[in-house]
């Protein structure tokens, strides 16, 4: 029998492909996120036993992200709610670098559970369906001043990965470091976007402070713009400067890199300027 799997963040963009990958291989699954039936709130604990109850393994995408500081209480209560409706395995995503990511997978791996941990470098995809968007389609980059490099991932491999992983056994307590195959500063990003559009993208540096109010201006919540923060001061310093082969000893591939991401992505019309 096909194990019965809840998706977590099943709205966001690693869930809903897996959703997607799942229907495709006629394996049952249920949705979580706050517009589901029943509803998943992370803030909200005391409404999970319906959500939970009578899955197999759980796919967990925490949000905004395990850096948060509830995180830590949030994943230990869904750890103790797992084990009280048997559920057999949980696939956590994780970060690269996050001190309260690697607290989080602690409490996984010590769950008596079943697990699979996928530590992740930023997705290609911020710069398509999240919060690059905006400024490419303005065509005018304000970004905070960085010295280190990205190994971006592409979504479509994280997926691969992470359905494999519900799945198959072979993943059980393993955790893997996914990275694309090259580092990728955020300026050569956007660079290689303009470069593949034919057109000019600007792209002005700015302290992160300066950054951080000019988010606070445009109206962007609170919990974002902590998150953002956290982010480019913590993650982003460099500590995650590596390449490692994780995808391909797995999958037998190489990840995708982020100029092919980038010549797919821009045929496909997103980055184009709507017309009035």
């Amino acid at each position: 029998m096909k194990p019965f799997t809840l998706i977590l963040g099943s709205s966001g963009k690693t869930g809903s492909r897996i959703a997607n990958k799942l229907t495709q291989l006629n394996y049952p699954f249920r949705l979580g996120a706050r517009k589901t039936k029943p509803a998943f709130d992370w803030e909200k604990p005391e409404a999970w036993d319906e959500v939970i109850k009578g899955v197999d393994q759980i796919y967990i995408s925490y949000q905004p992200d395990l850096a948060h500081p509830n995180s830590i209480l949030h994943i230990k209560k869904l750890i103790e709610l797992s084990k009280k409706y048997n559920v057999k395995k949980i696939v956590l995503l994780s970060g690269r670098g996050e001190p309260e990511a690697i607290a989080c997978e602690k409490l996984v791996e010590d769950s008596g559970l079943e697990w699979t941990i996928l530590r992740s470098s930023w997705f290609s995809q911020n710069f398509s369906e999240g919060i690059f968007l905006a400024p490419i389609l303005e065509r005018n980059v304000i970004f905070p001043k960085l010295k280190s490099k990205e190994p971006f991932v592409d979504l479509e491999d994280l997926t691969d990965l992470a359905v494999d992983a519900l799945v198959n056994s072979v993943h059980v307590g393993k955790k893997y470091e996914l990275t694309g195959p090259s580092l990728v500063s955020f300026q050569e990003a956007f660079g290689q976007i303009a470069k593949e559009l034919n057109e000019t993208i600007s792209f002005e540096e700015i302290p992160l402070d300066d950054y951080i109010n000019m988010l606070n201006e445009y109206g962007l919540d609170k919990d974002t713009i902590w998150l953002i923060r956290y982010l480019f001061e913590t993650v982003l310093d460099g500590r995650n400067e590596s390449v490692v082969d994780d995808f391909e000893k797995v999958l037998g591939k190489k990840p995708k890199d982020f100029k092919d991401y980038v010549k797919e992505t821009a045929k496909s019309g997103v980055w184009r300027i709507p017309k009035e």
